[in-house]
């Protein structure tokens, strides 16, 4: 886990390092903004809602500690819906340039993979493509945590750890996707290094909450992980 977590940290110190990857950073970073901006509005009005919907009526002592538990857990799981549509439409609009990214870390080691041929359009359809089978896989751990959702700690603690499988999935695709992975290979990998993913999705997790750090979270993470798949490979 720890070795994720550091891996994450290692791309996010060459991705402001070295200035060709800030170079497909900075053409990036305005569209990941105006998407983030988006987001945090549905964010904050989903907080209110399920707020709502937690806080028990009636003048009981401990009314203002369930009420206070309630607006925390909300906000965890509001946010970490906001975490998952970011990384999601944020990868698919943007893949492009993750894609180049990605390149420049290979050529740097000399282990360039073949340069896809495929057109913008279809670098993001592609993408979008990729976030299906996960999204559905998330649906049905969202799903488990409906079952107790009048137990705020377990439907919270079961939404995290689907939330965290599923940007598993999304921060690997543009490295995986130049390696032609299917999802089986994909599944299999993330298995293989289960607490070494989750360890590198959880951090990112915690840094898609920080405002403006968020931005370069996806780039970070695909720097990091093209670095680690090519090091493995060699």
């Amino acid at each position: 886990m720890f070795k994720g977590a550091a891996l994450f940290i290692t791309g996010l110190k060459q991705l402001l390092a070295r200035a060709e990857l800030r170079s497909v950073l900075w053409r990036m970073a305005g569209l990941l903004l105006v998407l983030m901006l988006l987001l945090t509005g549905g964010v904050f009005w989903l907080i209110d809602y399920v707020a709502n919907l937690w806080i028990p009526e009636g003048d009981a002592w401990y009314w203002q500690i369930v009420s206070w538990l309630a607006w925390l857990l909300a906000f965890v799981l509001a946010v970490l819906c906001g975490i998952v549509s970011f990384v999601a439409l944020g990868s698919a609009a943007v893949a492009p340039w993750l894609d180049l990214l990605a390149r420049r870390v290979e050529q740097r080691t000399g282990s360039e993979l073949a340069e896809q041929t495929s057109g913008w359009m279809q670098l993001v359809m592609h993408s979008l493509a990729n976030s299906v089978r996960p999204l559905l896989g998330l649906m049905l751990w969202g799903g488990a945590a409906l079952l107790f959702f009048w137990l705020p700690p377990v439907a919270t603690a079961l939404w995290v750890y689907g939330g965290v499988r599923f940007l598993s999935f999304e921060l690997i695709d543009t490295p995986a996707s130049r390696r032609n992975w299917n999802y089986a290979r994909r599944k299999s990998e993330l298995n293989e290094e289960r607490w070494f993913y989750i360890g590198f999705s959880g951090l990112a997790t915690l840094l898609l909450m920080v405002p403006l750090l968020n931005l370069l979270v996806i780039p970070a993470a695909v720097v990091g992980l093209s670095q680690h798949l090519v090091n493995r490979e060699e």
